[in-house]
């Protein structure tokens, strides 16, 4: 028994030497691990430090708008950065929130760029649906969305120099058409009669001008829907008026259009088929 003894005591010997070279290997382990990562964060550091890191020209900067790289005169244009400036400094997220503050873009992404240093840049323009004029003056006063967010003119074409002009015309302030225009344009493009300019200028009677002739709404309400549809109901009419001796027509009540004619401005009771 004496024998047997003395082996289990050498034996628990020999293991607990083995458990200390383990725990003594392990630690030494996580002391190269932490050596590494500090070494190699503060390589890091260091290269970040580095003066090629750094925002000094807007030509540093690539800015696209629907796959189309802008032009540097555009990119200043939209942009408040100074220069020079560290890389790591630089906010994408504040970057794109501003640029989303200007009237012509609707959606803005920025990152790094680390090889070269600089920002990659995508936006997303709000697409212009209707010219806005003001009464007073004959040149445009701006773009229209289809939410009826004005877009100057001017800051719209250094973004996209090669734009066509919307076809529609939309008179008067912003004031008086934005309330309803998000409202009013949806219903406007289900119209299969051709409707070249909105008149805002008077609030109680909003007019437009069709391929028909003037057509009278009356104050903005929720039967916008049913006056157009009744518009392009009166197609017909072709047939039986001559369009150019309407003064115009009146859809306030579209369950009773009147068509005004001119000279005599006798009234027509245009009930749709």
């Amino acid at each position: 028994m004496a024998g047997i003894v003395s082996v289990s005591q050498k034996d628990l010997a020999q293991r607990r030497q083995k458990i200390r070279r383990q725990r003594q290997i392990k630690i030494i382990q996580a002391i190269w691990r932490t050596l590494a990562i500090s070494g190699l964060a503060g390589s890091l550091l260091w290269v970040a430090l580095q003066p090629i890191w750094v925002l000094n020209a807007p030509k540093q900067i690539v800015m696209k708008s629907g796959g189309q790289l802008l032009s540097a005169e555009a990119i200043q244009s939209l942009l408040t950065i100074s220069y020079p400036q560290s890389l790591w400094r630089i906010r994408p997220n504040a970057i794109a929130d501003s640029l989303k503050q200007q009237p012509n873009i609707a959606q803005a992404t920025v990152s790094r760029r680390l090889f070269p240093p600089g920002l990659n840049i995508e936006i997303q323009e709000r697409v212009p649906v209707a010219i806005a004029h003001s009464p007073k003056k004959k040149t445009p006063a701006g773009l229209l969305d289809a939410t009826g967010v004005l877009i100057p003119l001017e800051k719209y074409t250094l973004v996209n120099s090669r734009f066509k002009l919307p076809n529609l015309k939309v008179v008067g302030s912003p004031e008086q058409y934005r309330s309803y225009w998000s409202q009013l344009y949806p219903s406007l493009t289900q119209s299969s009669v051709k409707i070249m300019e909105i008149d805002g200028q008077d609030p109680t009677n909003l007019i437009l001008k069709t391929e028909l002739g003037n057509v009278h709404l009356g104050a903005i309400s929720p039967q916008i829907t049913e006056q157009i549809k009744i518009l392009g109901q009166m197609r017909y009419l072709s047939a039986k008026i001559d369009f150019s001796q309407i003064s115009y027509i009146d859809l306030k009540n579209p369950g009773s259009p009147l068509v005004h004619m001119n000279q005599t401005n006798r009234k027509v009771n245009s009930q749709t088929p």
